[in-house]
């Protein structure tokens, strides 16, 4: 006999289990499906956010700071270190080690919240009484019912047409995790998060970094000068960025990749390197979902169509995360799936897409709230804007590390903050604070107000604020 659930959630990723989570806090019986699997073959539930994403990456990150600062930045300090090498094999055994911390995290949390974990792929064989028949393809096949469901399927790296990732020489978010050596030359095409962070990684470890951009802005996204002033960054590393390329032929060989591509002066470019990573965005993880069996509604992109509670147009089938509309984040997903639990539990579960925060975690770190300028000026929004450069913070002086500013946009009228925007050290941890001051419609003066502690990087955002009425008191 099937096994019944008030809850069946179909992924393990940041939306899945965190969904998983709080419906068993509220009292529901709850599986939770994942397929992922660790080099062993066993379960590594955390989806691409604690696999191939945001947990790997920034372990990589860190190790590649950490060499960067021995070879660049010691010597300020007084620091003598020589002839330091950096054991790739090393670092990547480090990154694999903190993933599986991450993954064997979530299966205790399953255990402790009394979530029952399947370890397989699930689909929808189609409705049951009361609810829906799940089919679980693992090492044993099984077939469970719910009440409801929450489908948390994440994305998938999208490919070039024509280039298809082998995760030898073109590598996805993946394979750009895995690079067993230094390459000497390293290709990238997109200059998104995962482009900028994997290019930070290598270029800092040696490799001769060249990224390309289709668009002709550097992050378009981000407000413009806060971009400015983190392009300047970058080209100073030695990081080469082009924009307004259009990329033509790509030939993989043995001995390496070909990039065939037109610059922004129209000028033919032939790039030779020995890996390229392509990062031009993901698309929506539903194969072999079965989404036909209950009529389940997808959109042209492959997404799940949900309206503004993540509702499908399938009573009692709800969708989160990377798999539906909105910014493709591990925070969103997760907010969704609290949001969603609570909603199956008759509660109010709430997502405010407006106070998503955004980061960039290169170095210097980018991160962002709210609306941009440019925004606002499409809008005709009238505003007031303040900013405080880290090369007058005291902290940021001792650190070692004065590169960037922070930003604030106020509403001209009512004072209220519309976006808070940060480029400089440490600027991940520092946004939650503009990110609380806007869900409480604090106005540029309240943060101003605040008592900060002294020295620290925080100072930066009271500076910020406190320059959208010109009156900065250390600048």
């Amino acid at each position: 006999m099937s096994k019944q659930f008030d809850v069946v959630v179909i992924g393990g990723g940041p939306g899945g289990y965190i969904a998983a989570i709080r419906a068993a806090q509220l009292g529901f019986q709850v599986a939770c499906i994942d397929e992922w699997k660790n080099a062993a073959g066993g379960p590594a539930p955390g989806g691409t956010c604690t696999n191939v994403g945001c947990i790997p990456s920034k372990a990589l990150l860190q190790s590649s700071e950490h060499f960067e600062h021995a070879n660049h930045h010691f010597a300020e300090h007084g620091i003598t270190a020589k002839d330091v090498k950096m054991d790739v094999a090393k670092m990547i055994a480090r990154k694999d080690n903190v993933v599986k911390q991450n993954n064997d995290g979530i299966l205790y949390l399953f255990k402790k919240n009394k979530v029952t974990f399947f370890h397989g792929r699930g689909s929808f064989a189609g409705k049951a009484e009361g609810g829906y028949t799940i089919h679980v393809a693992g090492k044993t096949e099984e077939s469970i019912t719910a009440k409801q469901v929450i489908i948390a399927t994440g994305s998938n790296a999208r490919a070039l047409p024509g280039t298809p990732f082998d995760e030898v020489n073109v590598l996805s978010n993946d394979g750009a995790l895995r690079v067993g050596a230094v390459p000497k030359k390293l290709a990238l095409i997109g200059s998104g998060v995962i482009g900028l962070e994997m290019g930070s990684v290598w270029r800092r470890l040696g490799a001769d970094v060249t990224i390309l951009e289709g668009l002709p802005t550097f992050l378009g996204a981000v407000d413009e000068q806060i971009a400015k002033e983190a392009k300047k960054a970058f080209d100073k590393q030695g990081l080469k960025i082009e924009l307004g390329v259009k990329v033509g032929e790509i030939v993989n060989g043995k001995k390496g990749v070909t990039v065939n591509y037109t610059n922004a002066k129209g000028e033919a470019v032939v790039l030779d390197a020995d890996k390229l990573i392509v990062s031009i965005g993901r698309v929506p993880n539903t194969i072999g979902l079965n989404a036909e069996a209950i009529g389940l509604q997808l959109d042209e992109r492959g997404a799940i169509v949900v309206d503004g509670d993540c509702k499908t147009n399938v009573p009692g089938v709800w969708a989160v995360g990377d798999v539906v509309r909105g910014p493709m984040l591990a925070h969103k997903a997760e907010e969704e799936g609290v949001a969603v639990a609570e909603r199956i539990a008759g509660q109010h579960g709430h997502v405010n897409f407006n106070t998503i925060p955004w980061v960039i975690y290169t170095s210097p770190e980018i991160a962002w709230v709210g609306r941009t300028e440019q925004q606002l000026k499409a809008d005709g929004v009238a505003y007031k804007a303040g900013t405080f450069p880290f090369l007058a913070n005291g902290r940021a002086r001792a650190l070692g590390d004065t590169t960037g500013m922070v930003k604030f946009l106020a509403d001209a009228t009512t004072d209220e903050i519309l976006g808070v925007h940060m480029v400089g050290p440490q600027v991940s941890e520092l946004i939650s604070e503009a990110v609380v001051a806007m869900e409480f419609k604090a106005s540029a003066e309240d943060i101003a107000r605040i008592c900060h502690a002294h020295p620290s990087l925080s100072e930066a955002t009271k500076e910020a604020a406190l320059a959208v009425d010109k009156r900065t008191l250390n600048f």
